[in-house]
Formats: C-alpha cells, sequence, structure tokens
C-alpha cells in the first residue's frame, strides 16, 4: 500500500484541509470531523486503494483502513498538521451539525477523550496479564525486584489516568492542555491523599473539602476540564493584556482548584463510584446480560460508534476493581465470531480475490481485530452478521452464566487471552470455551444459511 498515496486521496475527497476540523485514528480508522460533510465524496473513498470502507457517523467522518491505519496517518503531513491544532473559536467554522444530536455528541466527545490513551490501557493490560501468567507458572519471584518493578509500571497507567485523561479533555474541549494537567496532578499529590487520616473531610478557608481518592479515578477529570474550558476563556476576557501573561495562569488556578476540591471532584468521583456500584448491581442480578449484548450486537455498536458510551463504566471498573464484565467476556466472542464468519466465506465464495481477503481478515479478526472482516467481508455479504449475531451472542451468553472477567484493557482476541488469567484457572478455561462457541456455532450457521457469491472484490491492501 502506498501510505501517502491513501492518505492524499482521502485528504482530497473529502473537502482538502479547509474542509477538516480535527483529525485523529484509532485502532482501525481515521476519524475526521468535518466543516461540511457534503463536500465528502463518500464513492471516490471507498474506490481508494487501501480503503476497506466509510462510516459516515452523526459526529465523525470515519475512514477504515484496517491495522495500516497509523502508517496512513503518519506518512502524509497534512494529517500530522491537522490532529490538535483546530479550536473552536468565533472565527473558526463550525463542524457540520445538520445530523448531529446531543447523543451524537456525546459520542464524539468520548471517542476523542478515550480513544488517544487506550495504547496505554492496552500496554498496561497486556503487562498484568504477562505478570498473571508468570506468576501462574511460577516463573517469577513474587518477592523479587523484577515482579515489584514490572507490577508498579503496569499500574502507573492506571494511576495516572487523571492526568492522562486531562490531556485528551483538553484537547477535545479545546482549552489548554497543561492547565489542565495539572488540575490531574493536583488531585493525585501525595500531600492531598495524605490528609485521608485526619477524615473524610478537611476546613480550608471555611469550605469543606471532601477527601477522595483520585487516583485511577476517570469522571473526576472530565468534569474539571470541561468546566476549565469555560473559566480559561472567561478569564482571558477579562485579564488586560499587559499582565495577561501573568494575570491569566495564576487566576485560573485559583478558581479552579476550589471548584475542583470542594464541588466538581467529589462529584465526579459519586457519580464514577454509582456507574460501577450499577454495573456490578445489574450483574449480580442477571450477570448474563451485557456479556450476551455485547457478545451479539458489538459489530453494529462498533459500527455506529454506540461502544464508546460503555468506555467510562469500562475504564473505571478495571481501574477501580481491578477487572471488568462491562466489554471483555461479550467482546471475546463477539470477535471470534467475526473471524469464523470470514473464514467461512473464505471456504465457501470461488472468489479468488475476494478468498484471500476473508482469509486474512478473518485471521486478524480471531486475533482482535474485525473491522477488516465486519466491513470487508461480513458487512458486505449481509448474512455473516446473522451468524455473528447468533453466535457472539451464545458465547457471550456462556460467559455472562460463567462469570468470566477481563483483568485489563487491550484486544479482544485470541492474542489477547493472556487478560483473562486470574486467581481462578477456569476464568481463562470458561473464556476460551465461550471463544468456541461463538467460532462453531458461527460457523455452522453460514455454513447452512449460506450468502450470495456475486459480490465485487474491494481494493486489495
Amino acid at each position: 500500500m502506498d501510505y501517502g498515496k491513501v492518505a492524499k486521496g482521502i485528504l482530497q475527497y473529502v473537502g482538502g484541509k479547509e474542509n477538516v476540523i480535527f483529525a485523529t485514528h484509532c485502532v482501525t480508522r481515521l476519524r475526521l470531523t468535518l466543516k461540511d460533510r457534503t463536500k465528502a465524496d463518500t464513492n471516490k473513498i471507498k474506490g481508494i486503494e487501501g480503503v476497506l470502507g466509510v462510516v459516515d457517523g452523526d459526529a465523525q467522518y470515519q475512514v477504515i483502513i484496517g491495522q495500516e491505519v497509523n502508517n496512513v496517518y503518519n506518512a502524509y503531513n497534512a494529517f500530522i498538521k491537522l490532529t490538535g491544532e483546530f479550536k473552536k473559536s468565533e472565527s473558526t467554522p463550525k463542524a457540520d451539525e445538520k445530523k448531529e444530536t446531543w447523543w451524537s455528541r456525546l459520542l464524539d466527545i468520548l471517542a476523542g477523550i478515550f480513544t488517544p490513551i487506550m495504547p496505554i490501557i492496552a500496554g498496561a493490560g497486556m503487562l498484568k496479564a504477562l505478570l498473571s501468567i508468570l506468576t501462574l507458572f511460577n516463573w517469577i519471584d513474587i518477592e523479587g525486584n523484577t515482579y515489584y518493578f514490572l507490577t508498579f509500571i503496569a499500574d502507573a497507567s492506571y494511576y495516572f489516568l487523571p492526568i492522562f485523561l486531562a490531556n485528551s479533555a483538553a484537547k477535545k474541549f479545546h482549552t489548554n492542555n497543561y492547565m489542565a494537567m495539572l488540575m490531574g496532578a493536583i488531585l493525585l499529590h501525595p500531600n492531598f491523599s495524605a490528609l485521608s487520616e485526619t477524615g473524610d473531610y478537611v476546613s480550608v478557608l471555611g469550605l469543606p473539602v471532601k477527601i477522595v481518592t483520585y487516583s485511577s479515578s476517570v469522571i473526576p477529570i472530565i468534569l474539571i476540564v470541561f468546566v476549565l474550558s469555560y473559566v480559561e476563556k472567561w478569564v482571558d476576557k477579562i485579564t488586560p493584556a499587559t499582565i495577561k501573561f501573568i494575570a491569566r495562569p495564576i487566576l485560573t488556578i485559583l478558581i479552579m482548584t476550589p471548584l475542583a476540591f470542594v464541588a466538581l471532584g467529589p462529584l465526579g468521583s459519586l457519580v464514577g463510584d454509582g456507574l460501577v456500584n450499577g454495573l456490578l448491581a445489574i450483574e449480580k442480578i442477571a450477570p448474563w446480560i451485557m456479556p450476551t449484548v455485547i457478545g451479539a450486537f458489538m459489530p453494529f455498536l462498533v459500527m455506529t460508534g454506540m461502544h464508546y458510551s460503555l468506555l467510562p463504566a469500562y475504564v473505571s471498573s478495571l481501574s477501580s476493581l481491578g477487572y471488568e464484565t462491562i466489554i471483555g467476556p461479550g467482546n471475546l466472542p463477539s470477535n471470534i465470531a467475526q473471524g469464523a464468519a470470514a473464514l467461512c466465506v473464505a471456504l465457501k465464495t470461488k472468489n479468488k480475490k475476494f478468498k484471500q481477503l476473508a482469509v486474512s481478515s478473518g485471521i486478524t479478526a480471531l486475533l482482535g481485530v474485525t473491522e477488516p472482516a465486519l466491513f470487508g467481508v461480513n458487512l458486505k455479504l449481509r448474512k455473516p452478521l446473522i451468524a455473528t449475531t447468533i453466535g457472539g451472542g451464545l458465547g457471550g451468553l456462556y460467559a455472562g452464566l460463567t462469570g468470566v472477567m477481563r483483568f485489563g484493557g487491550g484486544g479482544a482476541g485470541l492474542a489477547a487471552l493472556g487478560l483473562y488469567v486470574g486467581d481462578d484457572p477456569m476464568n481463562l478455561i470458561n473464556a476460551i470455551i465461550s471463544a468456541a462457541i461463538a467460532f462453531v456455532v458461527t460457523f455452522v450457521i453460514l455454513w447452512k444459511i449460506g450468502f450470495e457469491d456475486s459480490i465485487e472484490v474491494p481494493n486489495e491492501n
């Protein structure tokens, strides 16, 4: 694939640099916020060699590339220059909002905040998985320095989560990211944490400050940075130009810190705890619900961007409990089902070029990245999605009934099975069984119902 050619073509057909407000990418997609979406020529973008598909969501225009997306993103300087440099102001045109609702706007915000930090969540999760495997087979001394260092290195991503989230939230809310990160650092300062020994509250200038542990928290810093974006603009307006350089930061800090400690931080902590406790309550009553729904409908959630609505609870659960049952137990069989469907297509299709695509994308899906299979094969043929919904749902149902947990963030495929290694060996075994159910059921159903084999072959990578 000619990465520069692909990137240049995409930029041209979305209306050029002047039509792009914000550009970023996730594991498989370029995610663009456009001023005028009518200028984007979706058919021509789909025709670019290396593009698997396009999702014209309510909030973002998403171009599906696959695992080469990072190379495409970095190959053309225009995309790098676009990222993070567009800030809304009176002189900056706003994005096309004719289709945008408050819900799509919320999903766009969540995507913009959580997508950039997922690599550190995934890295920490895989390192924790490695430690679990090493411990399980007694390949590491848990009293030794190696284990000690690897443990706190893995924990660092979660402990300092407010600072990482502050940076990505500041870019999304168009405020100073260093000031935002300072707010996160203030919440984590050891001198504040040490006050927990004096009680639940302390009084500062007559204001009641609730002592909350903000390490690994999610909601508090997002609320704080959201308010910071307005406070910073207000301070900028009232500060005389002659002293703006000095007065603006000190005024911002003096206004934001009491707001953070007295109101926004405790409120965010309450919301975050409520979110996790609510999901735990659902899990106690009907533990099979979330894994079954995710297992069956994850492809449709991904297509619409709805899966981002689960990220705050998912990350909060991982950081506060050390495990999560929100996405992982259902996402594993869902991804395996996508791979099974693509491989079934590969065996049944008589189109040699499409067979090659189905094989490669099917294997990729089994390893945890499904979008090449979803958009390149299964969605185009339609019927494979019927099989994946049933197979993934049954696999998720089994995972829910057996209480499968995922102990780290990251992938949901065979390459990330280590994330399911815990103190109980049955957790990993049940995760594997749920994946096997999804594969077999999906493959058998699709083999029986078949599909229309007169599909136009997509451009190859």
